[in-house]
């Protein structure tokens, strides 16, 4: 009975002082463990795509693109450091209290800028559509990038200072060897949730909404102006067209908020539960899944329905790309 009950233990050799393992059927933990193993390189593989042809083709240098570019490097970052929590399956973290307080850390500020970066392209997609005649001058490549540099420099001074005694003075709040946790001040986490999630919630949905009624808008527009002059029957062929334009952009802009929000609202729920939030690695394991998977569906939202995506991946896994002039190719 000893020697199972020592088995159960993170660390056997500490005996009390040690966490236990989370004990699982064998079947069970595989699944999990492929599962996991799977999110992250499919993260890893779509976004190392996007970067890629961003930065490869010459076409695709645009305002938009340099946004979408950041979002996929904090995304593709989000796919390495969810190899963490494959190793936190059974409930044990075993890279010690320092590196547990670290790996918090670049949680935060990646997943965050990730947030912040998804504000700017909804900003971006706003003015284009509303204001097209000073988009060009509005919104340039060197502001995208500079925008998007200052995202990433918040996010690190933000969290660094939320997260700054954790990193001092690794594991003071685990109460066993093997567990990885922090704990965030009350105040730090009101003010971290609002700044991640509530703004950007709010600004995205309103910004959306703002761009789909200018786009059903001038739909109205054109179709009042083409049936004003058109037959009965091309009447009837032109409203099947802007109503189904109509339904796609309802369809992209809905599946944008609502994976933003199934993906990122459990994760906070779990942090502002109680009055100094500790955040455990292998406990909130789930949220932190989830919170994590966003990251492998944006750039199925964001790129994926693209056709120039398309394009640049087939010249990508042919290798097209490593021919002579292959980055002034039009994939547009």
């Amino acid at each position: 009975m000893e020697s199972f009950q020592e088995t159960e233990l993170c660390f056997p050799q500490l005996l009390n002082s040690s966490c236990r393992r989370t004990v699982r059927p064998r079947s069970l933990s595989l699944l999990i463990y492929v599962a996991l193993s799977f999110i992250s390189l499919l993260t890893v593989v779509l976004n190392l795509l996007v970067i890629i042809s961003i930065y490869h083709f010459k076409k695709l240098h645009t305002p938009t693109n340099v946004l979408l570019l950041s979002l996929a490097v904090s995304d593709f970052l989000v796919g390495f450091i969810m190899f963490f929590q494959v190793l936190l399956i059974d409930g044990c973290w075993y890279l010690g209290d320092l590196a547990c307080s670290l790996y918090f850390l670049l949680d935060y500020v990646i997943t965050s800028s990730s947030v912040g970066t998804v504000v700017l392209i909804s900003i971006d997609r706003y003015v284009a559509i509303c204001d097209p005649l000073r988009y060009p001058a509005k919104v340039t490549r060197g502001r995208a990038k500079l925008l998007g540099s200052l995202c990433w420099v918040g996010s690190a001074l933000c969290h660094g200072l939320m997260l700054r005694g954790n990193v001092q003075n690794p594991g003071r709040v685990s109460s066993c060897a093997g567990e990885c946790a922090v704990v965030i001040d009350h105040a730090a986490g009101i003010a971290n949730f609002f700044l991640t999630f509530v703004g950007p919630v709010a600004v995205i949905v309103v910004l959306y909404v703002r761009v789909f009624a200018v786009a059903a808008s001038q739909a109205r527009a054109v179709r009042s102006r083409v049936a004003a002059a058109a037959a009965a029957a091309a009447r009837g062929s032109v409203k099947v067209t802007v109503n189904k334009s109509e339904m796609k952009a309802a369809r992209t802009l809905g599946v944008v908020v609502v994976v933003f929000l199934l993906c990122l609202c459990p994760y906070y729920c779990v942090t502002l539960s109680a009055d100094d939030a500790v955040v455990s690695a292998s406990s909130a394991a789930f949220v932190i899944c989830l919170y994590y998977l966003n990251s492998c569906i944006n750039p199925l939202i964001y790129a994926f329905f693209y056709p120039w995506f398309r394009k640049c991946t087939k010249m990508i896994v042919t290798l097209q790309i490593l021919s002579p002039g292959s980055s002034e190719a039009n994939v547009l």
